[in-house]
């Protein structure tokens, strides 16, 4: 039975509930779904009924096709101005003793490291501390394309860029413009965590708030730039702070058309201010995946990361709307192991990764930063090689 088949048997179900009924027609219409249907889902609906409307949406768009990338990960610094509750990474200035800041000549040190492997895009993100300013990231810019034209930089949040921009007394607009005149090519999506002030204020109290996270991207949209969102879910929150966190990225997505990717991201409990919360489990790991696809009708992707849910929750995840896992790891990035997720030396070659997407009857398609298709991984069969090629794909939050 294929997803058009299951919807309309899904939708013949005479136990179905009015509201669930109307749900599952708009979707079979391509209608948009109301904030109401969105809180509805996340309190009534089972996690067989969302698979359905999720999968059908997913494969309409990409069919089996799932995405990755390789890309490596620099984090230069963990020490942080900042203070968030959920974070189990960043080491306050006060304790900066317990962390490490690199210089530019280090980052770029990093960067040449990855010379003679196969990777299309650098990801940059990290702390937020007063010496690596505007003129710290646009010289690594600068000497990056340098060194390597063709290598798409992905780096810095709005987290970065408010503090950033602040300091050197520019217009969120003049600093996005400023960044990418200097080599910046896109940024990641991390830093929303929730948008609805009475839990940001809890959990994020001092970064920048959701207004400007918002206007941040909607900056770098103007310029022609495409960016990622997130959300940090599974913690204080409520199923309708998660709504209003989706509808506030679908409309500036209305007005700007230049979100490429959301990525729900699982809170962690290890190693931070609250770790008395509870973690979610893999059933709403999966609903919530499948809500956020259902719910962010314009987003052309939604992505999750293996190396924070695991890698056979990932493989579930790509029958809920999922349709990119993003890419292998080498463990150079930290955020998620020092938060306690399942992998805490995270490394996967691209044989491992495309075979982990073939088992569950996926087509693995390696993409670049844009989604232009590098290699599609179909019917390629890897040699058995004495010393099989490991390619180093790290990520974090993009």
């Amino acid at each position: 039975m294929d997803t058009t088949q299951k919807l309309a048997f899904l939708i013949s179900d005479k136990d179905l509930s009015p509201e669930l009924l109307a749900i599952a027609e708009k979707v079979k219409r391509e209608e948009r779904i109301s904030f109401d249907d969105g809180v509805y889902l996340y309190q009534h609906a089972e996690l067989g009924y969302l698979g359905v409307l999720a999968n059908y949406i997913r494969e309409k768009r990409h069919g089996n096709r799932t995405f990755f990338n390789r890309n490596f990960h620099i984090e230069p610094t963990n020490v942080c101005v900042y203070s968030c509750n959920f974070c189990s990474y960043s080491r306050l200035i006060k304790n900066k003793e317990e962390g490490w800041e690199m210089s530019v000549d280090a980052m770029i040190d990093a960067l040449k490291k990855y010379d003679n492997e196969p990777v299309t895009e650098v990801h940059i993100t990290g702390g937020v501390v007063p010496k690596q300013n505007l003129d710290f990231y646009a010289e690594f810019f600068r000497r990056s394309k340098a060194h390597r034209p063709d290598l798409h930089i992905k780096a810095l949040t709005p987290v970065e860029y408010y503090y950033i921009f602040k300091k050197a007394k520019l217009s969120h607009y003049d600093g996005m413009k400023y960044m990418q005149e200097a080599g910046l090519d896109s940024m990641p999506g991390g830093g929303a965590e929730i948008f609805h002030p009475e839990v940001r204020e809890k959990i994020a109290h001092d970064k920048c708030n959701a207004e400007q996270w918002l206007d941040i991207h909607e900056q770098a949209h103007k310029i022609g730039m495409r960016t990622n969102a997130t959300m940090l879910y599974g913690h204080i929150e409520e199923f309708w702070h998660r709504v209003d966190h989706m509808e506030r990225l679908r409309q500036l997505q209305d007005k700007t058309g230049g979100f490429q990717a959301f990525i729900p991201l699982k809170f962690r409990n290890q190693n931070n201010q609250m770790d008395h919360v509870p973690e979610v489990s893999v059933i709403e790991d999966l609903r919530n995946y499948a809500i956020a696809r259902i719910y962010m009708d314009n987003f052309d992707h939604i992505k999750a990361y293996w190396a924070m849910i695991s890698r056979e929750t990932a493989q579930l995840s790509l029958n809920f709307g999922v349709d990119d896992i993003d890419g292998t790891l080498d463990d150079t990035t930290k955020i998620y192991s020092m938060a306690g997720a399942e992998e805490q030396h995270p490394g996967m070659s691209t044989r491992e990764l495309v075979n982990l997407i073939k088992q569950v009857k996926r087509e693995p398609i390696e993409r670049d930063t844009l989604y232009n298709v590098v290699t599609d991984y179909t019917n390629v069969e890897f040699e058995e090689d004495v010393k099989p090629q490991f390619y180093k794909l790290p990520v974090i939050n993009s």
